[in-house]
């Protein structure tokens, strides 16, 4: 265990908790209801080198186990997204390195069903929140396909600085694909995103 993990977060309808075991039915009904909304965004493995067999796809409690792993030795933020208290998404902060650099980058998908509803930018602003505040990183990505709108209006709509294009940077859906980068600092958000997030998503606020 660590100082900041396991940790839940909330705001209104939206929280953020850790993954579980018993999650398993939950998520497998949810993963299965979307698998045509997310297969174009999804991570893939590349082929495997001549003699090489390819790697297997885990099971849900080897993911899982691996998870908590990487939660506890410091290096992820594996949280489930649930929206009226049912699991509705997945959103991980991964890639967390120390020493002069402090930065992670966050990963997301949600159920189809409730997107558009303001879900997911709650729970990236938690998470990014929690980055800054407790767990003490200096620098957040979110790195997007050109092509995934949706996405790229959760990060649009927090106000994330678009700092260019990553050429085939991740294999998505079966090839290497470029990615457009957004990022934010804590001297961009000193009053905390979720405050920002509250103040844009009223009624008849300014979009800047």
């Amino acid at each position: 265990m660590n100082a900041f993990w396991p940790v839940e977060l909330a705001d209104g309808d939206v929280a953020l908790r850790p993954i579980r075991l018993r999650d398993h039915r939950a998520w497998r009904e949810v993963n299965h209801r979307n698998r045509e909304w997310l297969r174009p965004w999804e991570a893939t493995v590349p082929p495997a080198l001549p003699g090489r067999l390819p790697p297997r796809r885990p099971t849900y409690r080897q993911m899982v186990r691996h998870l908590r792993a990487e939660a506890q030795a410091g290096r992820m933020l594996p949280f489930v997204v649930d929206h009226q208290g049912r699991l509705a998404g997945q959103l991980t902060v991964a890639g967390i390195t120390w020493g002069s650099m402090c930065s992670g980058h966050i990963g997301y998908w949600v159920d189809h069903e409730v997107a558009g509803r303001g879900v997911m930018p709650t729970a990236v602003a938690l998470a990014v929140d929690h980055c800054f505040r407790t767990v003490g990183l200096h620098r957040i990505e979110v790195c997007i396909r050109p092509e995934n709108g949706p996405s790229r209006r959760v990060v649009e709509k927090l106000g994330f600085r678009e700092e260019g294009l990553r050429p085939r940077y991740l294999h998505i859906d079966g090839a290497w694909r470029d990615h457009l980068v957004y990022a934010l600092t804590t001297e961009d958000v000193p009053e905390g995103l979720l405050d920002r997030w509250h103040r844009r998503s009223r009624p008849g606020a300014p979009r800047k």
